[in-house]
């Protein structure tokens, strides 16, 4: 909202909602918004998907998931690297990549938070829980 003086009005400082306040969580976490009006999580959003409201609480993610996707990608990197689409265990769903062979890790595998970030392509980094040749006994 601009004035006729030129100044521009700026809301006081710690009010806008929906940005993702990382500043006050540790480096190695996942950080999510979950909506104060309807309670859905989800991840790096403006509005809620559900109510479109937009006062969004930035909340840490405790970091263990469930593996809902995963796919090989063989293109722009040397080697063969895995995609997976999991599901954290506060409800939202995050795109990142499992530490692991890319053949080894399946839908429905259980894992954890190992860095927050690849550094790399910047995407969350997982490490699987369950031992990963369960289905070799």
């Amino acid at each position: 909202m601009y004035h006729h003086s030129g100044s521009a009005v700026r809301p006081a400082a710690g009010s806008a909602t929906g940005v993702l306040d990382s500043g006050s969580v540790a480096k190695d976490a996942i950080v999510y918004q979950r909506c104060a009006w309807c309670g859905t999580a989800m991840y790096h959003r403006l509005l809620c998907p559900v109510c479109q409201g937009s006062e969004l609480r930035t909340e840490r993610s405790e970091g263990t998931g469930t593996v809902r996707h995963s796919t090989v990608v063989h293109r722009n990197t040397p080697a063969a690297r895995n995609v997976s689409l999991i599901e954290m265990a506060e409800g939202f769903v995050v795109r990142g990549r499992v530490m692991g062979p890319p053949v080894g890790i399946h839908s429905g595998d259980r894992v954890r938070l190992s860095t927050a970030k690849d550094p790399v392509r910047g995407e969350p980094v997982f490490q699987l829980l369950d031992e990963p040749y369960r289905a070799w006994t």
